[in-house]
């Protein structure tokens, strides 16, 4: 189904959508190896649309989900990541049949706005999740330890941890230490706000036991990832330099026991070159194969 067809769905049979998740094929959320690799599509519902400098490289739906297709129809891609837009799209696209699907959460906190750190749930609730048969739900949670909107955002991921982890579902939480300059919100990648991070997002909530995290590749990450017992996805950034060293990061931090996969978006969406295919081949084979670049 093409981009005109969607909107004609979505103008004259809205009610397809629910139909087509009650309808859709499920998985395992984890397969005979353990590991995942999903791409992630919820930059957009920030504003957050940038790629190497292009600050507009995203702005393209048709684009983005001609990409997204793409890396989801490759073997070894395991779901996806995103917000209720893009999903739905991919939904009537047919692109997430068999796939593990991941609803972003909280997207209120808009990049450059003054309220970024105030990050509100303004996307998918655990209870939307259940009822369209989605895996789980993940959560931005930047922590700000001089901007009074970091605690509405912990309480607010502990009761998305909570409702999840009810209904069996991942919780995903996405934790950084942030500081903001210059009305500029930066996360902090150093090993030791990694490890501080960590440790705050994973004791959120009433349970853990079904609580999953998604940090980045930094500096020494055998001893970040010795802060946890929980399962850790790796996320890929925006890509820059060379895409081979990204790569060589990738492979060296899944040989570590905590690192189950990988959610990377950009960096796969929009390699340099711009063949998506390849991009995601490399991935899947570091993913569920250990390959090396």
């Amino acid at each position: 189904m093409d981009a005109a067809k969607i909107t004609e769905v979505r103008a004259r049979e809205p009610h397809r959508i629910a139909e087509a998740w009650a309808g859709r094929r499920r998985r395992p959320l984890v397969g005979d190896d353990g590991q995942l690799l999903l791409v992630a599509a919820d930059h957009p519902a920030r504003g957050s649309l940038g790629v190497r400098g292009n600050a507009l490289a995203m702005g393209s739906r048709t684009d983005l989900l001609d990409r997204l297709a793409t890396a989801l129809g490759r073997p070894g891609v395991d779901g996806v990541l995103g917000t209720p837009d893009v999903l739905d799209d991919l939904l009537l696209m047919g692109a997430l049949e068999g796939k593990v699907v991941i609803g972003s959460m909280n997207r209120g906190g808009l990049q450059g706005a003054s309220f970024e750190l105030d990050d509100r749930f303004t996307a998918y609730t655990a209870e939307a999740i259940e009822a369209a048969g989605l895996d789980g739900g993940k959560t931005l949670t930047r922590i700000c330890l001089n901007d009074p909107g970091t605690v509405s955002t912990l309480e607010a991921t502990a009761h998305a941890v909570n409702a999840l982890a009810a209904r069996g579902l991942m919780a995903m939480i996405e934790p950084f230490l942030s500081v903001r300059t210059d009305q500029r919100v930066t996360n902090l990648l150093d090993p030791d706000s990694t490890i501080k991070s960590v440790h705050i997002a994973s004791g959120l909530g009433a349970t853990s036991a079904h609580t999953w995290l998604k940090l980045p590749v930094v500096d020494e990450l055998e001893r970040v990832l010795d802060a946890t017992t929980l399962p850790t996805l790796l996320l890929g950034g925006d890509p820059a330099g060379d895409p081979a060293d990204t790569y060589a990061a990738w492979a060296r931090a899944l040989s570590l026991p905590a690192a189950r996969g990988l959610v990377v978006g950009r960096a796969l969406l929009y390699p340099p070159g711009g063949d998506v295919g390849a991009a995601v081949d490399i991935a899947t084979k570091l993913v569920h194969t250990g390959a090396r670049p």
